[in-house]
Order: C-alpha cells, then sequence, then structure tokens
C-alpha cells in the first residue's frame, strides 16, 4: 500500500493530513473546501468546455462520412478522444489533479481553434451558481458541425471523492441534419492518501444519434486485485439492441488516457487510436488586457498569481473580494426583482430532440431539477451581445436547436 501522503510536498504534509481529515467528516458542497496551496488549479472550471474540441480533426470528421453507421462510430472515436483531455490532461502536465477554481455567474471563457479545418470557436459560460452549472456551444461552420451542452457536478465523500456528472451534451452534424445525444460518465479521485490525485471514470455513458444508432461506453480502473487503469469497452448498436450480441455493430476495447482498438462485427480492426500521438490545436484566447471583466482568466488573474506564489492569505482576500462583489450584485438583483441575463445562454424546460434520444438511454433523464433547467444556446443573445462578444454573430447562423 502507498505511503500516506507520499507525493505530498515535506511543507505542506500538515495541511494535506489537516485536509483529509476534514474531508472525511465533511458534509455539503465538496465544492465549497479548500484545499492546500499545493493542490489548488489555477484555472476555473469554466475553461474545462474547451477539452471537447482539442482535436477539431476528430470533432468534424463524422460530416465528411456518407454511411450513417460509420459516422456514429467516427462520433464515438471523437468523444472517446476527448476523456484524456477532460480527465487526465491536467494530471500529466502538472503531476496530479488539481482542485479548480469554482466559477462565479456569469463567469465567461471564450475562444477560438484556427487550423486546417477552419475555425472552431468556443463559448463557455456559468449559467447558475446554485446549483452550479457551466453551459457551452462549440461550432465549426466550414463542416457544419455544432456541440452545445451543459453539465453540473454532485460530489460526495465515502472513502474517497464521487462526482456524478449531471447534464449532457448534443452533436449536430448539417449536412445529415443529424443529432447526437451524450450523456456524461461519473468519476472518483484516487490517490488521495498519496496526495497525488487523479480521476478514474466509472459506471456508463450513452451516445444516441438520430439516425437509429447507439454507443454504450462502460468504464473501469484498477482495483485492489486486478483490472487496469482508466479502462473502456464500447459497443455501438441499433436502438433497442443493447442485449442483442448478435447486433453489436463495432466493439472498442482499451484506455480512454492511452490508446484503444476498434473492431467491426467480424472482430476485424478497422481503426487504432493512440491518444499520445493525436496532435492538438492551440486554442487561442483574447489577451488578459484584452478581455471583458467576467472572463475567467482576467476575473481570477489575481487568484491564480497568489495560487502560483503560494500565498495562501492573498488567495483568501481575493476570492473573498471576487465573492463580495457578486453577493452585492446578486442583493442588487434581488432589490430590483431582475435576475442575472446570462449573456449567451437561455433557460428552458425541455429540448424536443433530446426528449426524444434520451429515452434509449436506460432510466435516462435529462434531470432539469438539478441543473437549474435545459440551458440552450442563444444565437440571437450573441448577435445582440456588447462588444466584443457581438463579433461572434459573424459566425453564426440560424438553426440552432
Amino acid at each position: 500500500m502507498s505511503e500516506e501522503g507520499a507525493a505530498v510536498p515535506s511543507s505542506s504534509k500538515g495541511s494535506w493530513t489537516g485536509f483529509l481529515k476534514q474531508l472525511a467528516s465533511f458534509n455539503g458542497d465538496l465544492s465549497t473546501m479548500t484545499a492546500p496551496a499545493f493542490i489548488l488549479s489555477t484555472t476555473s472550471l469554466t475553461e474545462f468546455s474547451a477539452y471537447w474540441a482539442e482535436m477539431p480533426r476528430l470533432l468534424v470528421a463524422p460530416a465528411a462520412e456518407k454511411d450513417p453507421q460509420k459516422r456514429a462510430l467516427l462520433v464515438t472515436k471523437w468523444f472517446l478522444s476527448t476523456l484524456k483531455q477532460q480527465y487526465a490532461s491536467r494530471n500529466e502536465k502538472l503531476g496530479s489533479e488539481k482542485k479548480p477554481l469554482n466559477p462565479f455567474l456569469g463567469e465567461l471563457f471564450l475562444g477560438k481553434w484556427e487550423d486546417t479545418e477552419g475555425e472552431t470557436h468556443l463559448v463557455s459560460e456559468q449559467v447558475s451558481h446554485h446549483p452550479p452549472v457551466t453551459a457551452y456551444s462549440i461550432w465549426n461552420e466550414k463542416h457544419g458541425v455544432r456541440l452545445q451542452g451543459y453539465n453540473a457536478q454532485k460530489a460526495s465523500f465515502r472513502s474517497t471523492i464521487n462526482v456524478r456528472q449531471v447534464g449532457h451534451a448534443i452533436l449536430h452534424i448539417d449536412a445529415y441534419d443529424e443529432d447526437y445525444l451524450i450523456t456524461l460518465p461519473s468519476l472518483h479521485i484516487e490517490g488521495l492518501i498519496r496526495g497525488s490525485p487523479y480521476v478514474e471514470l466509472n459506471k456508463s455513458s450513452y451516445i444516441v444519434s438520430s439516425s437509429g444508432y447507439t454507443t454504450r461506453i462502460d468504464y473501469a480502473g484498477a482495483g485492489w486485485v486486478s483490472g487496469s487503469k482508466n479502462s473502456l469497452s464500447a459497443v455501438v448498436f441499433p436502438h433497442g439492441k443493447e442485449k442483442s450480441k448478435s447486433d453489436v455493430l463495432y466493439t472498442i476495447e482499451g484506455s480512454w488516457s492511452d490508446s484503444f482498438t476498434i473492431k467491426d462485427a467480424g472482430k476485424h480492426v478497422v481503426d487504432r487510436y493512440d491518444a499520445k500521438s493525436e496532435p492538438k490545436s492551440v486554442l487561442k484566447v483574447a489577451d488578459i488586457a484584452n478581455q471583458d471583466p467576467l472572463e475567467s482568466r482576467r476575473a481570477w488573474k489575481k487568484v491564480a498569481d497568489a495560487i502560483l506564489k503560494g500565498d495562501m492569505n492573498a488567495v483568501g482576500h481575493e476570492k473573498t473580494l471576487l465573492e463580495e462583489q457578486q453577493r452585492a450584485l446578486r442583493k442588487q438583483e434581488a432589490a430590483t426583482n431582475q435576475p442575472w441575463e446570462r449573456t449567451f445562454f437561455t433557460k428552458t424546460n425541455n429540448i424536443t430532440i433530446a426528449d426524444k434520444l434520451i429515452r434509449e438511454v436506460p432510466h435516462g433523464s435529462l434531470e432539469q431539477d438539478q441543473t437549474g433547467g435545459v440551458w440552450l444556446f442563444d444565437s440571437a443573445k450573441a448577435s445582440n451581445a456588447k462588444p466584443p462578444y457581438n463579433a461572434l454573430s459573424e459566425t453564426l447562423k440560424d438553426g440552432w436547436k
């Protein structure tokens, strides 16, 4: 068994031990806990939406495939390729998973990728604070591919930190007027005792297409006796045929953080994916000096600088200032009976296509009560937004669902 606190810097062992004791007895929203400086991230959760599209080539690839069965497979391959980016890339870069900054209501993160696939745009916004919900929209006009979604995280502690992700994403391909509903995996945090936490996915998630195909992805990790870290197995099948092995069209086996192999119904290898060799595109964002005060990197700059210095007093001071500003805004809104107006997203009660496709997911539900409603990208808001955001209207078109 790993030595307790083995990966914790000697100067932080006391604070880490205290944090673990507090965690074990904590009852409430884990996101409100203050972790030791060495485990704090300088990045807000609002930025995490970018992990969906760091490889635009894979995101837009389904738009060039005329066979709907193969399109469903390509969508699955793209989604699986995003998992390392979303859940393991920070561990590799920073040495362990870090506790991200908790976004404030109205926080924004905007950027774009420019590569051989053209421009791929990102808009991410914190649309709710209680419960905390991040909504995002990603689109590539050249290929007619659009992704939008929203998610909240419900964290609890029982021997480790367990996180249930609530929400979904919808990928739309213009050329075929086709939609894919994507549910989100659950996860838990390993390595807490050593002080070197990392994410492990568990249970299952689904991808359901309007063309008639479903993918079920099962996640597993290294156990006490057997198993490999970050393992996955997936099957692609026609709607309603989940329990029929003879109707499986494709199977996928491997690791979501390393590599996986795709086989057809005849068990012939049709494709392989290697996360280490797949090229990533660089996300471009505005210089901090040119960002709006609501944009993540500008809003959190002083807090991030203090974290990098390990100055917890400064971290607490700067966070308190930002939180007080937010509380003052909420009081003003309550006094004038004018709730905060979201910049890019609108709350609704349902999405017709999502309501239809979620029926293919066992015990599937959009769980609107857990996310403060259903959140949709609003192109009219984007077109009417103040500078510099109204420039986005030039890259938008009607038809967002």
